[in-house]
């Protein structure tokens, strides 16, 4: 894994607001914690002063994981507060939230929906997934850009039931 790839998986887990990941690739290990407390580092990982990422040592890749907080609400915290009902991935692939390029989206925000009615397709070992609300409601927030990767448990969308 090179530096780009190390700063793209930061990116990321910032513009998705993951709290903390872990990578192994063979003899390489990647821990990345955010939080407002010092975050340990595996051993190869040393933190380094603010700028872009050095080359790497000896000992493996030197990278410094941003330590931002985390914001004030969460997308599950901000959703529980809205009363919403939350549609999470039921497994690890890729998210699309229409039929084919080029279409329009199954479902968007402000749109109501019915149990069982499709809101979007994981993609998943070349696989379409087709993911159904499980209440009826008003789709209030889609947490999920389409093409993003998704794990277990993610969520998908906040359906405010009606």
């Amino acid at each position: 894994m090179n530096q780009k790839e190390i700063k793209e998986l930061i990116e990321f887990l910032v513009e998705k607001d993951i709290a903390e990941f872990s990578l192994e690739r063979g003899d390489m290990k990647v821990h990345i914690k955010r939080g407002a407390g010092a975050a340990a580092l595996p051993k190869g990982l040393v933190p380094q002063a603010a700028g872009p990422a050095g080359p790497a040592s000896a000992d493996g890749p030197s990278v410094a994981a941003p330590a931002a907080p985390p914001p004030s609400a969460s997308a599950t915290g901000a959703a529980a507060e809205e009363n919403l009902f939350i549609v999470k991935s039921p497994i690890v692939g890729t998210f699309y939230e229409a039929p084919s390029p080029g279409a329009p989206p199954f479902v968007k925000v402000g749109d109501a929906v019915s149990e069982g009615q499709v809101l979007c397709l994981i993609e998943a070992m070349k696989l379409m997934n087709e993911i159904e609300a499980e209440v009826s409601g008003e789709i209030a927030k889609q947490f999920v850009s389409n093409g993003s990767p998704v794990e277990y448990g993610m969520p998908l969308f906040g359906i405010r039931r009606t």
